[in-house]
Parts: C-alpha cells; sequence; structure tokens
C-alpha cells in the first residue's frame, strides 16, 4: 500500500499587515513512506545527543533571532545545529512545496485564505495524478492557526478521495521541524529579494553569498517544482 505523508507548517500571522512580517507562507514537506528516513533521524537525534541536546525540538526562527532555549548560545553553537538541520534535510528523500502570500496586497483574512486556498488547489490539480497514485494520503499539521487548518479541509476534501488528517506534536517528528526550517528559509529568501534583512539574520547567516551557497541553492533542489 502507497502511502503519502504531509508535513505543514506556517509563517507569519493573518493579522494586519506589519513590516517585520511581510509575508504568510504555508510550507508543505511530501514524504513517500517507502523511503525510509528512520536512519537519518537516528543519526540527527545522535548527533545532537554529543552537543547535549537530546530530544531537541529544533526551532528554527528562534535559532536565527536568539530566542527561547537558543539565547545564551553563541551564533557558532546555534549555527551547529542549523547546519545539522540542513544536512538532515539533503540527506533524505522528500520533496516540499511552499505558498505564500504579501500581506500588505491582501485586504482581509477572507482574502488572504482565498489565495492561499486557490494556490494550493491549483498544485494539487497539477499533480493530481501523482497524488492519486498513493492509497493513503495523510495531512500532518499541528493545528496552530485555525485558519490554515480551515485551509487545508476545504482543499484536500475536495480534491482527493478520503485524505486523513493527523494533529502533530512538533516534538514527535523531525520532518515537521523540517518543514519549519524550509519555512524560515523561504521568508529569508523572500526578504533577501526585497532587501529587507533584519540585523539578526544578517548576523546570523554573515553575508548573502555564504546564504546563498550553503543554505539556498541546495535546499532547493528538493522543490517540488
Amino acid at each position: 500500500m502507497k502511502e503519502l505523508s504531509i508535513f505543514i507548517d506556517e509563517s507569519g500571522d493573518f493579522g494586519e499587515y506589519d513590516y517585520r512580517l511581510p509575508y504568510y507562507i504555508i510550507t508543505m514537506i511530501f514524504h513517500n513512506q517507502k523511503d525510509d528516513v528512520q536512519p537519518a533521524i537516528s543519526k540527527l537525534n545522535q548527533e545532537l545527543s554529543y552537543l547535549n541536546l537530546s530530544d531537541l525540538c529544533i526551532h528554527t526562527g528562534p535559532i536565527i533571532r536568539k530566542e527561547e532555549i537558543y539565547i545564551n548560545m553563541s551564533v557558532d553553537e546555534r549555527r551547529r545545529i542549523f547546519n545539522k538541520m540542513v544536512a538532515f534535510i539533503r540527506q533524505i528523500d522528500i520533496r516540499y512545496k511552499c505558498f505564500y502570500i504579501e500581506k500588505k496586497q491582501i485586504s482581509d483574512v477572507v482574502e488572504a485564505t482565498g489565495k492561499l486556498s486557490k494556490q494550493i488547489s491549483q498544485f494539487i490539480r497539477e499533480h493530481y495524478e501523482e497524488f492519486l497514485s498513493f492509497d493513503k494520503v495523510k495531512i500532518y499539521y499541528d493545528n496552530g492557526q485555525v485558519e490554515v487548518s480551515k485551509i487545508l479541509s476545504s482543499v484536500f476534501d475536495a480534491l482527493l478521495p478520503n485524505p486523513i488528517f493527523r494533529k502533530v506534536m512538533p516534538t514527535e517528528y523531525k520532518l515537521f521541524q523540517a518543514a519549519d526550517l524550509l519555512c524560515t528559509l523561504t521568508l529569508v529568501k523572500l526578504k533577501l529579494e526585497r532587501n529587507i534583512f533584519s540585523k539578526s539574520e544578517m548576523i546570523f547567516f554573515g553575508n548573502v553569498r555564504d546564504l546563498k551557497k550553503n543554505y539556498l541553492k541546495p535546499l532547493s533542489k528538493k522543490e517540488w517544482s
């Protein structure tokens, strides 16, 4: 039986436009269950344990901004954790897709959810036969935002036969944490294109050349185009 798992994370909120949070992004990681990712997960967990970070739930935004449990870590320590997650994503057989809107172009939450729903629907239709080739399609989301849950249920229920929805705890799935990283990097890329990098992002990534060479270009190869 063929099974497709889809891990979903988001960046931003549906509130009023804020120049510090100019985009709303939904990121999906697609994993064919026949491709075993457990060896790579075990390796990642082992490497984190060497850093005395066993059972760490990697949350990319706070790593970059030096927040939460990372507040007392140096930039080198935080970058080391970040790099291990990047290496994990590069190693495993997954694809991802990001859907986003620029909030200053949106009038209200109804328009925002409508545009995101349309993007996701179009993507599924473009790859419809491939989605239908799976006996099961499971959607994993942490139900963090009601609007996203509504988008997912309406789109997947309308287009796919019997999709299965699972509420996920981020601590339990490294693929969900990988979706978080890809979501954050997509935001970084969009901000880079518009020259609105934050101070913390500039400190963390060092320079644009290294950002593109070490992160954006390698991970773009995983995108489902």
